[in-house]
């Protein structure tokens, strides 16, 4: 069977929580969505806002600060937001993904060090106080004089599984991006994960797709075999250029002309940076837009009958909060007033008591 655009759109939006806010409790929406890229430090909550009826950004600042929610590196070697049951087996699972990136960049300066001796170090100076990775490479330039300091701090980063600590990352609040080894942080024992289950949980979270999307959004090869291996457990379609999906037997998949109302997404968001072919989601080119390179320079962008349409911007002071919207095509008059309304409501999630103006460029 041969799904097409907005079937695979529909399908895609429903499992991201996207197609209508949801009543999940925050833990269980993070597993769902498949954790959320939470590398900037406070624009990832519009992510969730987007996502959960009734969302309180004071929960999830408060699951944080008790270590009951984590931020880490994990797919594509970028902070996501995860619970901490879901921190203890993906970390180790895709310590093959950061390793290799990490050492892309700085491999040639950490060439020769002694991988158990650079985290027993790490471990020590980490066990002091939490450090910037600029810091604690200083603190380990000691140890291994003449090395390069950052390469040093992100080596470690790479061996040694780090949470990134609040108040960074809390609801309004700012902080020094500090890390201390995830197992001094998060309660519980870290398991083997493996790329079986990996890849189920995608599915269930982007699905329908091919083995080629969950390589882009988790870093992870080979994932061709693992779909071979689970062939037997899952369903298969076509996408409209003929290459194959692979699905859950009892995911959702909405008729194509569900509704789909006005969602603001946050820069970085999964349903964007999480399929090779994101012509479900995406039918704009961003580099026609000013954007340059379409996934590092990723803007915030909004859905419109649940395609990206536009790009918003917040501008927020003292005493009024405006949000820019910049359409890629022609609005329609219903459409504008969908994200008038919309956009209002973000307003009054982001700035509170101001005056608002949602204006068009």
């Amino acid at each position: 069977m041969r799904l097409g655009r907005r079937e695979l759109n529909r399908a895609t939006l429903d499992r991201q929580l996207l197609l209508s806010r949801s009543s999940l409790g925050l833990r269980d929406a993070l597993v769902q969505v498949g954790g959320l890229q939470a590398q900037e430090a406070q624009s990832w909550y519009v992510g969730l806002w987007s996502r959960l009826a009734g969302y309180d950004p004071g929960e999830t600042s408060a699951l944080l600060a008790d270590a009951e929610i984590v931020r880490l590196a994990l797919m594509r070697n970028t902070i996501h937001l995860v619970t901490a049951e879901d921190a203890l087996w993906l970390r180790p699972l895709l310590d093959r993904v950061i390793d290799r990136s990490t050492m892309g960049a700085f491999g040639r300066d950490v060439s020769g060090i002694d991988h158990d001796e650079l985290v027993a170090a790490a471990r020590e100076a980490l066990a002091q106080k939490p450090m910037m990775f600029r810091e604690l490479g200083r603190a380990l330039a000691e140890r291994f004089p003449g090395r390069d300091v950052t390469a040093l701090g992100y080596a470690a980063r790479a061996w040694l599984p780090m949470a990134q600590l609040p108040p960074r990352g809390l609801w309004g609040r700012s902080g020094r991006p500090v890390h201390v080894p995830l197992d001094m942080w998060v309660k519980g024992t870290p398991r083997a994960g493996t790329p079986d289950e990996l890849f189920l949980r995608y599915l269930a979270a982007f699905g329908p797709a091919t083995p080629a999307d969950c390589r882009q959004w988790s870093g992870l090869t080979r994932l061709g075999e693992v779909a071979e291996r689970l062939r037997p457990q899952l369903i298969t379609f076509e996408d409209p250029n003929g290459r194959e999906l692979f699905d859950l037997p009892g995911a959702p998949r909405p008729d194509p002309d569900t509704p789909a109302p006005v969602r603001f997404l946050s820069d970085f968001d999964n349903l964007l940076l999480s399929h090779a072919d994101r012509t479900r989601v995406v039918d704009v080119d961003y580099t026609t837009q000013g954007f340059g390179n379409a996934i590092p320079e990723q803007p915030r962008s909004l859905l419109v009958d649940g395609f990206v349409t536009a790009t918003w911007r917040p501008t927020i002071d003292r005493e009024r909060a405006t949000l820019t919207v910049r359409p890629f095509r022609r609005l329609t008059t219903a459409e504008r007033t969908e994200i008038e309304t919309e956009g209002a409501a973000l307003l009054d999630f982001l700035a509170p008591a101001r005056r608002q103006d949602v204006r068009f460029a």
